[in-house]
């Protein structure tokens, strides 16, 4: 039962550089929030930890890394500078420290002081979902930008791929490659659909008597995506549905790139995109991480609660409201956004972690 993570992003330096958080934030279903560095509070277990290990002093880089629970209890290690890894801790609270060791002798520590709770609400995460197996694609075209049921993935209206079990760029071994390959149609999009419950679930949880997908008010949705050069794209647009009671929830989330570096969100009534506001600068040639929260409330809006990119978290507490529809279910999409020459690019994605409460 997953009811809390915690990611902390550390950038630690050997014993001559002083190691300091670069930055900490808590993401829980249905929340995302940015907590100050060195004093975090969790929902409950499993407790998620990201660090990132750097050691300028030593020309051979680092080691390995871990965690330390207490002064004297080393939790978890890890071969080489990255980790991320959830562990299980019972409620209270724990002076940890995250360590690093290079390979010229040096080590380092970045204290946090972590209070677990005690949770006990319902929630379910499904982990590296771009490894697993369910995801439909299909072809957007204008100027409706309707599913285009003639078209395939080889063009040569537009043309796709989506390709997993890459080893680099890869977080783990095992990042998918998805490609937007251009063709002969100016501003297409290639989208990206997975359904997680209600019919074809690619979860078995088809919930054909329609008693889970009611009781779920909070997701979240976690990426690591790694684009070369994100100016050739028109934007990245990571979604997550719910069909329950009649009423379509879908929160609409697109990293609007070309047309000004902006988050947008989607206006279910009206069917257009909303700015927040909010600025969208994914890294070039880097890992970028993204966390979108949202709830659907208990009076059946749609609240957009927040969006964490590279630990930055923006609060939006933005409402819509839901249109309408005859299916039972959750998914979420993935697409990738052309701009108006259809030029080609590639995104690779990692770590995709979808929880619903």
């Amino acid at each position: 039962m997953i009811v809390g993570k915690l990611c902390a992003v550390v950038c630690l330096c050997a014993l001559l550089a002083a190691p300091a958080l670069a930055g900490v934030y808590v993401s829980a279903p249905g929340s995302a929030t940015v907590a100050t560095p060195g004093s975090v509070t969790v929902a409950g277990s499993p407790v998620h930890f990201v660090a990132k290990g750097t050691s300028p002093a030593c020309a051979k880089g680092v080691a390995s890394m871990g965690i330390y629970t207490s002064s004297s209890t080393l939790a978890y290690t890890v071969t080489g500078s990255y980790l991320d890894t959830n562990l299980n801790l019972n409620p209270g609270v724990y002076n940890v420290s995250v360590a690093e060791w290079d390979n010229c002798g040096w080590s380092s520590k970045a204290p946090l002081t972590l209070t677990v709770g005690s949770s006990t609400s319902p929630g379910k995460t499904f982990f590296d979902l771009q490894s697993g197996k369910g995801w439909s694609s299909y072809a957007l075209l204008p100027p409706s930008w309707g599913i285009c049921s003639a078209c395939t993935s080889a063009g040569p209206e537009l043309k796709w791929s989506w390709t997993p079990g890459i080893s680099s760029p890869s977080m783990d071994g095992k990042s998918t490659k998805t490609v937007y390959g251009g063709g002969t149609v100016q501003w297409g999009d290639v989208l990206w659909n997975n359904h997680i419950v209600g019919s074809f679930s690619s979860q078995g949880l088809p919930d054909y008597s329609h008693t889970l997908v009611p009781t779920l008010h909070n997701f979240t949705y976690e990426v690591y995506f790694w684009v070369s050069n994100p100016s050739v794209s028109q934007g990245l647009e990571f979604d997550i549905n719910q069909f329950t009671g009649g009423h379509s929830f879908i929160w609409g989330h697109e990293c609007r790139i070309a047309g000004g570096n902006e988050w947008d969100v989607y206006d279910n009534i009206h069917h257009k995109w909303v700015p927040t506001g909010v600025p969208c600068n994914p890294l070039s040639g880097a890992w970028n991480h993204l966390i979108i929260s949202v709830q659907r409330t208990s009076n059946n809006q749609l609240l957009y609660k927040s969006i964490t990119l590279n630990g930055n978290t923006a609060t939006l507490n933005h409402y819509e409201s839901p249109n309408t529809t005859s299916w039972n279910g959750v998914t979420i999409n993935y697409q990738l956004d052309g701009n108006r020459y259809g030029t080609p690019y590639t995104v690779f994605v990692d770590k995709v972690n979808f929880t619903m409460q």
